[in-house]
């Protein structure tokens, strides 16, 4: 591993790098070309990011208590991901297996990370840029959807469901008919004057090789996975186009994988079908405490009484996402 300055050693340098992503400002100690700039920002940022720096708040590691433990296993069988909660709450771990490090304040105002032997930063920023963020929003009493975000005409569309489901696929296919991508995996929202609005995240889109040949055929972009095992990152340089700002949430679509010879919508009718759907796709809700989960009810039950919601299953047979954009265009080809 990299030599990582223990915090406390020497003076935090915040850096002088800043940057707008899932409607907070981050400032940088290291320039990230993945992160849109944060334009004429003059105020103080929601949050310092300290990069190949370790958290070392003055007691023995030993004290670690695990709160988290992902059922994901790598090629030796460990958990892909194992979350600590250090200094009695007041601060996080997240250490991945292949050896990426972060340490989160439980505000969410600070995030140190450090990367091991052969990796770099910009392997470092595809963990932050999910998971990590994620998390970090959450102690910040974010609700986030686990999906992907459209827009159009001022309006977004947010898909959610299963892994496997089709969230970000269904994206990048409509964005290929003239929609805006708004976010992918990790959809923030936020409240003002008693509305619903979707942060912008940052500008790229994952796909699986199967995904882009879907989309692309032989003309798919060769595309590098920034993590190995992972997916492949489009942007505007594959000709995406990305919102910059935070739009009133329109609608959300529940994408279920259906049988083969499945082909059918419907809308999610009752408030307890709509709210039981929003609770089953919200992201990392397994690090809320009980208070936490407790506030992000309450927020999903305004969401559930006041946002359309829709259940799609389709079967992955040929024409299949076709039919599933034919009918997101035709249910709501303004959003609104």
């Amino acid at each position: 591993m990299p030599s990582a300055d223990v915090i406390g050693t020497r003076q935090n340098d915040p850096g002088t790098f800043f940057y707008s992503v899932f409607g907070l400002t981050f400032r940088s100690d290291l320039p990230l070309s993945e992160l849109p700039q944060a334009s004429h920002f003059g105020g103080s940022p929601d949050c310092d990011l300290y990069f190949n720096r370790a958290l070392h708040p003055g007691f023995p590691l030993s004290k670690r208590v695990l709160s988290f433990e992902s059922s994901f296993k790598d090629a030796k069988g460990e958990p892909c991901l194992r979350i600590f909660s250090l200094a009695e709450g007041a601060y996080s771990q997240m250490s991945y297996s292949d050896g990426h490090q972060f340490w989160l304040s439980r505000t969410g105002k600070e995030v140190w990370a450090t990367w091991p032997e052969g990796s770099c930063l910009e392997e470092a920023i595809a963990y932050l840029l999910g998971p990590v963020l994620g998390v970090l929003l959450r102690y910040r009493g974010v609700v986030c959807l686990h999906g992907s975000a459209v827009a159009r005409d001022g309006r977004a569309a947010v898909f959610v469901g299963p892994p496997g489901a089709g969230k970000s696929t269904t994206a990048a296919a409509l964005a290929q008919r003239g929609y805006t991508l708004l976010a992918d995996d990790i959809a923030a929202l936020g409240e003002r004057d008693g509305a619903f609005y979707v942060h912008p995240g940052y500008p790229g889109l994952s796909l699986w090789p199967k995904s882009l040949e879907l989309l692309y055929g032989a003309q798919r972009p060769e595309l590098r996975p920034r993590v190995d095992g992972d997916k492949a990152c489009l942007s505007t340089a594959q000709g995406l186009r990305f919102e910059s700002c935070a739009l009133p949430l329109d609608r959300i679509y529940i994408l279920d994988s259906g049988e083969a010879d499945s082909s059918s919508s419907s809308n999610a009718n009752s408030a307890q079908d709509r709210f039981l759907s929003l609770i089953s796709n919200t992201y990392a809700t397994s690090i809320l405490d009980a208070s936490m989960r407790a506030d992000e009810l309450v927020v999903l039950g305004r969401l559930a009484s006041q946002i359309p919601i829709h259940r799609i299953a389709w079967d992955r047979g040929p024409g299949a996402l076709e039919r599933r954009c034919d009918f997101v265009i035709s249910n709501g080809g303004q959003l609104g």
